[in-house]
């Protein structure tokens, strides 16, 4: 009968700390160092790994679609950009586009060209500009003059995720283009540059850059999130004496 109060009494000590807490909501958004990155280019990138020309289709197709950013709701943006890819990838394709889209799968790869234009630097006031050899111009009447002498000068180095038009002549001038796609600075600079690789004149490199980047946060999703909570609170019950029997008890809430 003695063990059988002191379990009893133990158990009216445990129910209040064991019985179900009020739920309390915990949302954690993981936000990283740079700013949100466009969908249209999170997208070319996509469209890049499925092979290097559809990657410039695509960006044929898709020349000025930033004037219907301004324009249209964000979600209607958003579905304008998987129809303009759509051209070029079948539905299984579709639904992984969509899901990189949503886990911003490739905006370190776009935040990566921003981070190499900016060490260029770009000249001032400038949304799109080229450079030729450590020369820079955002006017496309000054390319044929920097081409001149372009051989004189070191040849830029170029990584392996490089957005190369396709050319016939490697042992030519490479021209960097830094633009954002679906602009109509784009447009102005790569209908010059692409001629200029047909007549077998240059190689044409594009990287991703926005003049003006979001002053959104952006957040990542798919990405592992560790809440270390607990709650630090303590109830000592000390020097029980139940008919002869001494407990010293310590309960541990969490």
């Amino acid at each position: 009968m003695a063990a059988a109060a002191a379990l009893l009494l133990l158990c009216a000590w445990l129910l209040p700390c064991g019985a179900p807490a009020s739920p309390k909501g915990v949302t954690a958004r993981l936000a990283a160092k740079w700013p949100a990155t466009s969908l249209l280019l999170e997208a070319s990138e996509f469209i890049a790994e499925e092979g290097n020309e559809k990657f410039w289709q695509f960006l044929e197709t898709v020349r000025e679609l930033t004037i219907y950013k301004k324009r249209d709701s964000e979600h209607s943006y958003y579905n304008l950009i998987l129809k303009k890819a759509g051209q070029f990838l079948s539905n299984l394709q579709i639904n992984l586009l969509k899901f990189a889209l949503s886990i911003r799968a490739y905006s370190p790869t776009v935040q990566m060209f921003q981070q190499i234009a900016a060490d260029e630097p770009p000249p001032e006031g400038c949304s799109a500009f080229v450079v030729i050899h450590e020369k820079r111009t955002c006017k496309t009447n000054e390319i044929k003059k920097l081409l001149k002498k372009a051989a004189e000068r070191p040849r830029p180095y170029l990584f392996k995720k490089e957005h190369k038009f396709p050319a016939l002549n490697e042992n030519v001038p490479v021209v960097i283009l830094y633009a954002e796609i679906g602009t109509k600075d784009f447009v102005k600079f790569h209908t010059v540059l692409s001629e200029k690789v047909q007549k077998e004149e240059i190689v044409y490199i594009l990287r991703h850059y926005v003049q003006k980047p979001s002053s959104k946060k952006m957040y990542l999703s798919g990405y592992g999130v560790e809440l270390a909570i607990k709650s630090t609170e303590y109830k000592a019950v000390d020097d029980i004496q139940i008919k002869g029997h001494r407990l010293s008890i310590l309960v541990y809430c969490l």
